[in-house]
């Protein structure tokens, strides 16, 4: 073999290991960046889940933590209350509520759906709207339902339940503890807690609690919040069953004045 011959094979060899070196190193680069894109990732979702787990928004069920307690008293100040009826005892239109203290959907209703009714129908003397017990969720609603109405006997059934939906935690998670129930009837503003504590404690409203679930089922509802309305002009008590939005309530009570 000649030099010139010799020569162009060593540099062909390392032109060649060159570019397998260059090679090597690109997929190295590309290896650390793929791995480090990863890491990334991984650090973001830990972030979101930590953020998640500890932000602002509460599952509810926090006897310390009571939310919506102005809110609450601005909604119903000025409108009579009677046992668990809110309004003018007179109106010429009665609506009824059958609900349970626990359920999700009750909560949804009276954070969206009934406000409306309240702050215009029923605060002008147009509607009455009468809370009934309807005991569907489980064991935890019966020392709910009891509470409330021994809430109603001081006149502040409805601010206890309003209260209890703005702040209610996961169904039959366990949340309904003493010390919740106690912290949401004194964010009720219950006058006299020691003889409230006493009547809730007592089962005299247990036998209502049957009565008002056994009515309900009686009716034809099977599921909460279910209403009902009454007036000059309907049939006698007509169901309104669940409502989606507020129009569908305002419709019926049109319709039953």
């Amino acid at each position: 073999m000649s030099d010139q011959d010799d020569r162009g094979q060593r540099r062909d060899e390392r032109l060649e290991a060159e570019e397998k070196a260059t090679e090597a190193a690109r997929r190295q680069r590309l290896l650390q960046l793929s791995v480090g894109g990863v890491f990334l990732a991984i650090i973001i979702v830990v972030v979101i889940i930590v953020v998640a787990g500890s932000g602002g928004s509460s599952k509810g069920g926090e006897s310390s933590n009571l939310s919506d307690v102005g809110e609450v008293n601005t909604l119903l100040t000025g409108i009579p209350q009677n046992a668990t009826v809110l309004g003018k005892p007179g109106a010429p239109v009665k609506m009824f509520e059958y609900g349970d203290l626990q359920c999700p959907y009750c909560k949804e209703n009276a954070e969206t759906v009934t406000p409306p009714i309240i702050e215009n129908a029923v605060r002008k003397g147009e509607v009455s709207l009468t809370f009934r017990n309807f005991i569907i969720i489980g064991p935890d609603s019966v020392p709910a339902g009891e509470a409330a109405l021994a809430a109603g006997a001081q006149g502040k059934a409805w601010n206890f339940i309003e209260l209890w939906y703005r702040n209610q935690g996961e169904e039959n998670s366990g949340y309904v503890t003493e010390e919740f129930i106690e912290s949401i009837g004194k964010g009720s503003g219950i006058p006299n807690l020691t003889q409230w504590n006493k009547e809730r404690k007592s089962k005299k409203y247990k036998k209502t609690l049957e009565e008002t679930t056994k009515q309900a089922q009686k009716i034809g509802f099977e599921g909460t919040p279910s209403f009902a309305v009454e007036g000059p002009n309907s049939k006698g008590l007509e169901l309104v069953g669940t409502p989606e939005t507020t129009g569908q309530l305002e419709e019926a009570i049109e319709k039953a004045s």
